[in-house]
């Protein structure tokens, strides 16, 4: 009988089957609602997954002629397009880890463990990144860091432009397919919770800011908040190539605090004094208000908690380094000096052996022979 070989591939519909293809099952299934625009009977039910919904065209007077521009709030059918677009961040996904982080795996050599946060840092760095780069242009373009009153005058900020309402359902669908990855990499068991309850509050804080309007001010904090983050997983990702170089964890840890002073900064003033002297107050789904001591107290309240909730998890994270460095630096002091060199005479002693250990039988001292008379 011959030696049957080991089958590599897992059985279809198996457990490793769908993580090890899980990206093109999903682009099979992403295929699909695109291929649904090309038929008049399914192109209405696929739009409502691709193409951003809600849209309102308002028209304006400037110049000779009209002019009409396209503006958007949020609504239920959002929850199609957040869909799609999860399926589109768990397919960039895999591209990313397989074109760009495994790659550089194979030249470092790293640990189990460093190899899991190596690839999480990038990950998190290249969505920071974009985000970041897409959410300044935004500010930019609508000119809201002008002036810092623009973060709640008009309020409420029902209508948006296209590139913020496409930010917005983008950053939901990122975090929301979060969730799945972590079936997909194969989390432990132990970690889900601590995952699970890191991406919650990115979902919370986004959909907040977004289902109550304060999309200008959600997006200012975003952008702050990434850019520091993205400070910290390049640290570490460097870090791990050369662990001499922790500069940049030194330079995240002042845009940290400045970062958690801004943000409450900007809250309270915004939450707290802009929208409380506002003209409108009380609620009011119809115009989107929500305007009203309990929403602005609630909100307030959830910034401060998640701010006390970084800084403790910081403060924690740098007595650890502390800790660590203290450490090794005793480690290093316990270590013996090294033996000094001995003098010539116990050298030439212990060549000849007399020292108890014989390296050579040639090094020994030779019998005299006795003259036979």
């Amino acid at each position: 009988m011959g030696i049957r070989k080991k089958n590599k591939n897992p059985p279809i519909l198996s457990h490793e089957f769908v993580i090890q293809n899980h990206a093109d099952i999903v682009s099979c299934i992403a295929m699909l609602f695109v291929l649904g625009l090309l038929f008049e009977v399914t192109s209405h039910v696929a739009g409502l997954f691709i193409t951003v919904q809600h849209n309102v065209t308002i028209t304006t007077n400037e110049g000779p002629e009209e002019l009409a521009v396209n503006f958007f709030h949020h609504g239920p059918k959002d929850v199609a397009t957040m869909f799609f677009y999860m399926l589109i961040a768990i397919i960039f996904h895999a591209v990313i880890q397989e074109c760009l982080l495994d790659k550089i795996n194979r030249k470092m050599h790293l640990s189990k463990i460093k190899h899991t946060k190596f690839d999480e840092s990038g990950q998190l760095s290249t969505f920071y990144m974009l985000s970041c780069g897409w959410g300044t242009s935004i500010l930019l373009s609508e000119n809201i860091l002008s002036s810092p009153v623009n973060l709640w005058e008009g309020y409420p900020h029902t209508l948006m432009p296209f590139q913020m309402k496409f930010f917005y359902i983008s950053q939901l669908a990122y975090w929301l397919h979060a969730v799945p990855e972590l079936y997909f990499q194969k989390t432990k068991s132990e970690d889900i919770p601590a995952q699970v309850g890191y991406i919650s509050l990115y979902l919370a804080h986004i959909a907040g800011a977004y289902i109550l309007n304060l999309n200008r001010l959600g997006l200012v904090l975003m952008v702050l908040h990434y850019f520091i983050e993205l400070i910290f997983h390049l640290s570490r990702m460097v870090y791990f190539s050369n662990q001499n170089r922790q500069f940049g964890f030194k330079v995240w840890a002042v845009l940290f605090v400045v970062g958690r002073l801004l943000t409450l900064s900007l809250s309270v003033l915004t939450v707290g004094f802009g929208l409380a002297g506002a003209e409108w107050q009380g609620p009011n789904l119809a115009t989107g208000n929500f305007n009203t001591p309990f929403v602005r107290i609630s909100a307030l309240a959830g910034i401060c908690a998640t701010q006390a909730f970084m800084v403790w998890k910081f403060i924690n994270f740098q007595l650890r380094r502390w800790r660590e460095r203290a450490q090794s630096l005793q480690l290093q002091l316990r270590k013996p000096a090294p033996a000094k060199g001995k003098s010539r005479r116990d050298r030439g002693v212990a060549a000849n052996g007399i020292d108890g250990v014989l390296a050579n039988g040639a090094d020994s001292p030779r019998t005299r022979k006795e003259k036979l008379s």
